[in-house]
């Protein structure tokens, strides 16, 4: 599952550290550049509902198989883009593709790892999500500095191609997995998405992704484009080791599945969130020293609420739901990072970084209140009689 984290996230986010070079050669904004990056993860976003369904009738790991698979094919193409609008299109329709694992991802290992255990299993499973998301970022930001962007977007589709090989040898054989069809009764896929959207308690998770993520890609988005300019003048090679930073997320990952076991999850996930403002904080001054650590806070921050929120939607969800439950924060996650993530851009070109970093902080705001709200509701319900919290 790490080796799929890598080719999932190497290629979802290959485009990012070279965006400046495609505004070059394209001649286009930030804002419109930055589409590469959300039509891919709005492609995801849209299709993960279709991939739950599939896999529950035909299984996680051959549906993550596919997946991985087409995108990668998708990956070798997107380099020979000759304008900027087919990039766009190949890049959503390979974001469709890559859905199939996080669609699926949480739920295959709600099924095969302990209750008590999954927090560290899905924090050791996000880890390797943030190794692939810094090491694309790096490869493609590196590779480009020397031949362009196009080279280091192909280089990031060899990455793929070279993980999903590991993928494939080392994926154990699925035990908890029961397919499920119509013909052999149980609710359909409609019935299932909708008993995943009226717990309120789920809503409230998928708002954790949906502004969390929104506001992580805008940062990784636009930072590259101020540290290019004055007062930093960096080169692209020295940008993309910024992402780098991505290690922090790393270690927050694993370590915030062992304090959910002995903290809970609403005091790491608001924590976490605090700590990511701060993080955010931190980028304003015009000075390396403050937005090197800074970018390493609020890359902490995130990973850790976003581990907890996921791996707290496949234990909250009934196991009848929770692949749909796991495919839902996903679509909220990514419809934060193409929707959010866009809208960051328009902020970038009409208020520059200051906005952009209000910005940022906001959805960080939104986030902890929706936090907060299912904290509220949950000690109501523990206080009601006869109902366990």
């Amino acid at each position: 599952m790490t080796a799929a984290g890598v080719a999932t996230f190497a290629q979802l986010y290959s485009v990012q550290a070279v965006l400046p070079g495609l505004a070059a050669t394209f001649d286009a904004s930030a804002a419109r550049v930055a589409l590469t990056v959300s039509m891919a993860t709005g492609g995801l976003a849209a299709f993960v509902l279709f991939w739950s369904g599939i896999a529950d009738r035909f299984g996680r790991v051959r549906v993550m198989t596919v997946a991985l698979a087409v995108s990668t094919i998708l990956g070798a193409v997107a380099p020979f883009a000759p304008d900027l609008a087919t990039l766009v299109a190949l890049r959503a329709v390979q974001g469709a593709a890559l859905g199939g694992l996080p669609a699926v991802a949480m739920a295959y290992l709600a099924e095969e790892i302990h209750p008590e255990h999954l927090g560290r299993a899905a924090g050791v499973y996000i880890a390797g999500n943030t190794v692939g998301g810094m090491s694309g970022r790096l490869v493609a930001g590196a590779v480009a500095d020397l031949g362009g962007w196009r080279w280091g977007v192909g280089a990031d589709a060899v990455l793929g191609a070279v993980t999903l090989v590991v993928f494939l040898a080392a994926i154990p054989r699925a035990r908890g997995f029961r397919p499920r069809a119509r013909a052999h009764g149980g609710p359909g896929l409609a019935r299932r998405v909708a008993a995943s959207v009226t717990d309120p308690g789920l809503l409230a998770l998928y708002c954790q992704g949906l502004f969390l993520m929104g506001a992580f890609v805008t940062v990784y988005n636009f930072l590259g484009f101020r540290l290019l300019d004055a007062p930093f003048g960096l080169p692209q090679a020295a940008v993309a080791l910024l992402f780098a930073a991505y290690l922090a997320g790393t270690v927050s990952s694993a370590v915030a599945g062992r304090m959910i076991e002995r903290t809970g999850r609403h005091t790491v996930l608001l924590a976490s969130v605090a700590v990511m403002a701060a993080g955010a904080l931190a980028l304003l001054p015009g000075a390396l020293a403050a937005v090197v650590p800074g970018l390493v806070v609020l890359t902490f921050g995130f990973f850790a609420a976003h581990t907890t929120a996921s791996a707290w939607v496949g234990h909250r969800a009934a196991p009848e739901v929770r692949a749909q439950a796991s495919a839902l924060y996903t679509l909220g996650y990514y419809v934060g990072s193409s929707l959010f993530g866009w809208l960051g851009g328009v902020c970038y070109d009409r208020l520059g970084w200051n906005g952009v970093v209000a910005y940022v902080l906001a959805l960080c705001a939104a986030s902890a209140l929706a936090g907060v709200g299912l904290r509220l509701r949950l000690a109501g319900r523990a206080a009601a009689p006869g109902i366990a919290g």
